[in-house]
């Protein structure tokens, strides 16, 4: 009922799929909200709170879609809805690990990302997309061009290994990252950092775990991008080594999905000063933050229990590998 009465733009629209997701739209990259996504034979609609408005820019207004002018008889009070029509839609790019999707079309304000950060969520989505993009009927693609000399052998061969593409039958490209992309394994929790929730991408390596913030809506480039984007794809915004763990912390109530990571604040093996290190040796940032003995602490919320113990069962093997003996686990309540 609400979506027919308050969302569908046409009488026969039939709603597949359903899902709950943080989004991040394309020209306000630093506001992530949430927001319910719903899929239909002719748009994914996005359903916001009625509070967000004033985020937005002018140009990005169009886009709102207010049907219901029924206030007061109606059960139901679209306030936002960001209407993407199904028509519109050239590319799905799928983040490491399908931990978002991001939807392009052909302007800044036809790009948003889905940071989902559950795999099967966006397993489920992606499914239930290409089974309605194979239902629209789309021009026939054109006949391919002859390529020219420099295309067939101008481009050089870096060694690099190139994203999967898989070109739908409507014509909509879906970009899979390459494993090259993914180092060993990475789950993107949300940071807990001076009382506030910050999402972070975490990626662990073979020796050392980054917290790193991450442009999740501008990269890749789209096709209408004039020039890079401000910020770097990833930032590093806290780096420890594995060995320098000295104990997680986890506790049941009321988060069962909170951990805390206390490290050792070893003098000499602060990463962080090692990447920030300039050319004539100068550390840009808190010279006495390191070497002083104490401990570090990443407070930490994964998306869900599972998660957390997939991370914790990661991190115990690596410590134990590096350490020679089992990785202390503390309850806290």
């Amino acid at each position: 009922e609400l979506f027919h009465s308050s969302i569908a733009e046409v009488e026969n629209e039939e709603l597949r799929h359903l899902l709950w997701s943080s989004v991040v739209f394309y020209q306000t990259p630093g506001l992530e909200v949430t927001a319910c996504v719903l899929l239909s034979t002719k748009a994914i609609y996005f359903v916001l709170h009625d509070g967000l408005r004033r985020y937005f820019s002018e140009p990005l207004q169009d886009f709102w879609h207010q049907k219901n002018t029924d206030y007061n008889n109606s059960p139901f009070h679209i306030s936002q809805c960001f209407v993407f029509k199904l028509s519109d839609l050239q590319s799905v790019n799928v983040g490491l690990f399908d931990q978002y999707f991001r939807l392009t079309g052909s302007s800044p304000m036809q790009v948003v990302t889905c940071l989902t950060r559950d795999s099967y969520l966006t397993h489920c989505f992606l499914q239930h997309l290409m089974l309605v993009l194979s239902s629209l009927e789309r021009t026939p693609s054109p006949e391919p061009v002859d390529k020219d000399f420099y295309s067939e052998f101008g481009n050089k061969n870096t060694g690099k290994m190139e994203n999967y593409e898989l070109i739908h039958s409507s014509r909509v490209k879906f970009t899979y990252p390459s494993e090259e992309e993914a180092f060993q394994v990475t789950t993107p929790p949300a940071g807990c950092s001076r009382g506030q929730l910050h999402p972070k991408t975490l990626l662990l390596t073979s020796a050392e775990i980054f917290l790193l913030d991450e442009d999740y809506i501008h990269y890749p480039l789209p096709e209408f991008a004039k020039e890079p984007p401000q910020r770097d794809r990833y930032r590093l915004d806290d780096g420890r080594r594995v060995r320098d763990l000295d104990r997680v912390l986890m506790g049941y109530q009321p988060y069962p999905q909170a951990l805390t990571l206390v490290f050792d604040d070893v003098q000499g093996h602060d990463l962080m000063g090692s990447v920030t290190l300039d050319h004539f040796g100068e550390v840009l940032g808190d010279p006495g933050r390191a070497g002083q003995g104490q401990e570090v602490q990443w407070q930490v919320f994964v998306p869900s229990a599972e998660s957390r113990e997939k991370l914790i069962s990661l991190l115990a093997r690596q410590w134990e590998a590096l350490c020679g003996r089992e990785l202390p686990v503390e309850l806290t309540g």
